[in-house]
């Protein structure tokens, strides 16, 4: 549930730290019910969250929306069939009148034990100091995105136009299962971000830059609207004047950050036991075999501090962890959930998330990326004949099951004779995750993350993907020349 607010209104009704969203007593019941109806795994998932959301078109301040939304989601497992339901009220009636519904077609006699909870709390990796709680600082990001307008439109007369976002979010969770686990976490994230629009005649080109993590508002301290005006217009200006890209199968270089957008669609969600349990995924039974590159190594880390994807336990309950996929190479994990690990047998990895309580969870990524080498840009760009420079990457389309995928270059540029020559507009690269895994023979020091949102079956979750800037020696080049 939404509502609109005026600039003036900054303060969230407060929530209390460590302060029980349901009633342990009656969480008791509610998971004894479950176990009761023959469920081999009962939880309660119970959640919170303050939302506010800011939107400018150049300097005028289209909306400023706040929100809260509660709901309890309930989950039983009967073997390997999980069945889910969920509420917005706290009545334990009401939540065993769900658990009848659910269980009403597998009702069986009880094969698991009471067992009484045992609380605890995770230590906070990810300290936030400005949280919604306390203040949606509404006219300081106001202020921070209006100035990001002021600098794209100094850099050129042929900015026509910016919109810029600042989306802040405070997430209460509480979990109870038949395991005997209570456990509260908080996660506050925040992101803003602005797109330039370059105009020339008809021609027009759009520029973005964002920012993000799991911590409150102090990030204006680390963020500089100037930088963001000026990164977003100076896309903006580079895809105004590009040339059509040349087609064919080439190398191409792709830049840092956002470039591990493929390793994450391509080849991340074939990693999640979500597909993998399904035999759905090309690597579900490549263990241990060398599956790309020894220049290789690619990684799956919840514990990066105040990064977009972080979290200090996943939505079951469990600690997050820095999870080795790749190693020279070969492939030495799977993203597993509780789920997953019961379908698999491989060990869990703090990987079961979802959007919300409207969710069950899934396996699925958090921080991932590949690591860092030893490469330099220099001898990248050196080693092509002809070729593409893939410095930004947009969005794209994937198969699930084999990682056949399109993505968009959203900056690029054509080299030729080891030396960038000029840029190029709407380059598409086309391959499939294993084949382009095999293709990457270089992979740089210059290594950063950036935010996305990623979508499964457990609904949209904060994500961060990154590399270093790497080569990949033969893929497959769309475009108009």
């Amino acid at each position: 549930m939404n509502h609109v607010y005026s600039l003036n209104r900054k303060k969230h009704e407060p929530l209390v730290e460590n302060e029980a969203m349901l009633d342990v007593a009656s969480a008791e019941g509610v998971i004894d019910h479950g176990i009761g109806v023959g469920a081999n795994f009962a939880e309660l998932f119970i959640e919170r969250s303050l939302t506010n959301t800011i939107s400018t078109l150049s300097q005028q301040v289209q909306s400023v929306e706040s929100g809260i939304d509660f709901g309890i989601g309930v989950r039983l497992v009967f073997g390997t069939k999980v069945l889910y339901g969920y509420t917005n009220k706290t009545e334990s009636e009401e939540l065993k009148r769900i658990i009848n519904e659910l269980a009403a077609l597998d009702l069986r006699d009880p094969t698991a034990s009471k067992i009484a909870f045992n609380f605890s709390k995770p230590d906070e990796a990810h300290p936030a100091t400005l949280r919604l709680s306390g203040d949606a600082e509404v006219d300081s990001k106001v202020a921070y995105l209006l100035a990001a307008d002021t600098a794209a439109r100094a850099t050129s007369n042929l900015i026509s136009q910016t919109r810029g976002g600042c989306r802040q979010k405070e997430q209460h969770i509480e979990i109870f299962n038949s395991e005997g686990l209570h456990t509260q976490d908080v996660r506050n994230y925040i992101r803003a971000t602005l797109t330039a629009i370059a105009a020339d005649g008809q021609e027009q080109a759009t520029g973005m830059w964002s920012d993000g993590g799991l911590l409150g508002w102090e990030m204006r301290e680390q963020v500089d609207p100037k930088r963001t005006g000026d990164e977003a217009a100076r896309q903006a200006l580079v895809n105004l004047g590009a040339k059509a890209c040349p087609s064919g199968r080439m190398p191409v270089v792709i830049g840092n950050g956002f470039g591990g957008v493929i390793f994450h669609e391509a080849c991340g969600h074939l990693l999640e036991t979500t597909s993998v349990a399904k035999k759905a995924s090309v690597f579900h039974d490549k263990m241990g075999e060398m599956i790309a590159n020894e220049a290789v190594s690619a990684v799956d880390d919840g514990t990066m501090n105040n990064e977009w994807g972080s979290i200090n336990i996943d939505d079951e309950g469990m600690a997050t962890q820095h999870t080795q996929l790749i190693k020279d190479g070969k492939l030495t994990s799977f993203l597993v959930d509780r789920l997953g690990a019961e379908q698999t047998g491989f060990e869990r990895t703090g990987s079961g998330r979802r959007e919300s309580y409207k969710y069950a969870p899934a396996s699925r990524m958090r921080n991932t990326f590949i690591e860092p080498g030893t490469a330099s840009f220099d001898d990248m760009i050196g080693s092509i004949d002809r070729g593409i420079y893939a410095a930004q990457m947009g969005g794209g389309s994937v198969q699930p099951g084999t990682g056949e995928f399109n993505f968009a270059v959203t900056e690029g540029y054509y080299v030729e004779k080891g030396k960038v020559q000029y840029p190029v507009k709407a380059a598409t690269l086309i391959s499939t995750g294993p084949a382009v895994l095999k293709e990457i023979s270089m992979v740089g020091q210059d290594f950063s993350l950036a935010c996305g949102m990623c979508g499964s079956i457990s609904g949209a979750v904060p994500t961060s993907v990154g590399q270093a800037t790497l080569k990949v020696d033969d893929i497959l080049v769309g475009g108009q020349g």
